[in-house]
């Protein structure tokens, strides 16, 4: 079952009752923003309709980004024992921290062992297939566009084991100049111009989604198995959330040539971003959500530090 998203852009008091969180919305406010992007409804916008409960179990995702919202603790614990992501944003709207389950499977300590156990040959091959997976979704969303892609199902085919050569970065150069139309006149950095904060806004929720999957797999996510940063603690998530950035590229594409205002985060804008969580894609030629479907991914991933597997399944856009 898809887990849901939730968004709290406006005061509100969040606690937990018989397994149930209870939103009390602040009567003193005027305005209201809360969305539930896995059942979005104008219903959400009448006040007598805000005040409400939702079952814990069927939360993936809560981000709170006004600092008028308040969380009990009993809710918190609660969230995190049933493996939800809680995610604070910044006076930005940007998401900046984000509070997961550290005993989120029932062999945790024997999984921990084998990813730190696993050998340098294994990493790097791991990291060959990931980049290759990268390479080809970047070359499928620009097909998608109509642009040649030759180059780039050749530099996929010749990564290599670590990718020593750096492929990875031959194809990034060449995909950012092509993704958007010639006017936008974009180069792809975190403090560039629009819409690189769009992707900014659409990576952070991945991030999130793809490290709330490896701890449920009972993986550490800050050990990576190709960024190593003792200032990071997701390292593991930012390697194979990899593949699936095209996703995040892809909506923001459809927003981008829409027309729509990218100088600001936008209600609407972040609806459309937050959607990426129930995105379709296909994995080994079976369709499932993303949220459902990065959880085959970091799945296939643990049986590959188990040496039960020896392949990562990645999705593929086409």
């Amino acid at each position: 079952m898809i887990k849901r998203t939730l968004y709290f852009g406006s005061p509100a008091h969040l606690s937990c009752k018989s397994e149930q969180l209870i939103i009390d919305f602040r009567p003193e406010q005027l305005e209201i923003n809360f969305i539930d992007y896995s059942d979005y409804d104008a219903r959400y916008d009448n006040r007598k309709d805000l005040n409400k409960t939702i079952p814990i179990e069927d939360i993936g995702i809560i981000i709170i980004d006004h600092y008028g919202v308040t969380i009990s603790h009993y809710l918190l614990s609660t969230l995190l024992e049933n493996n939800a992501a809680v995610i604070t944003c910044n006076n930005a709207h940007h998401p900046t921290g984000m509070m997961l389950n550290l005993d989120g499977n029932q062999i945790q300590s024997e999984k921990f062992r084998a990813q730190i156990d696993a050998s340098a040959p294994l990493k790097k091959q791991l990291w060959q297939q990931t980049v290759q997976a990268k390479i080809k979704n970047q070359a499928g969303l620009l097909k998608l566009k109509g642009v040649p892609v030759d180059n780039m199902l050749k530099w996929a085919k010749d990564v290599k084991s670590g990718d020593l050569e750096n492929h990875e970065a031959r194809a990034a150069s060449f995909y950012w100049k092509a993704i958007f139309p010639d006017n936008l006149d974009f180069y792809r950095s975190r403090s560039g111009p629009p819409p690189n904060n769009l992707l900014n806004y659409g990576y952070a929720i991945l991030r999130a989604i793809t490290a709330r999957s490896l701890t449920a797999s009972g993986l550490l996510p800050t050990l990576g198995i190709h960024h190593h940063n003792k200032y990071n603690a997701y390292c593991l998530a930012d390697d194979i959330m990899e593949p699936f950035r095209p996703f995040v590229d892809k909506i923001v594409c459809e927003i981008t040539c829409n027309g729509t205002e990218t100088e600001e985060l936008t209600p609407k804008t972040k609806k459309q971003l937050l959607e990426i969580a129930s995105s379709d894609i296909f994995i080994d030629g079976e369709k499932s959500p993303l949220m459902v479907g990065i959880q085959r991914t970091t799945a296939s991933l643990a049986k590959c530090f188990d040496a039960k597997a020896k392949k990562i399944l990645y999705p593929e856009l086409a």
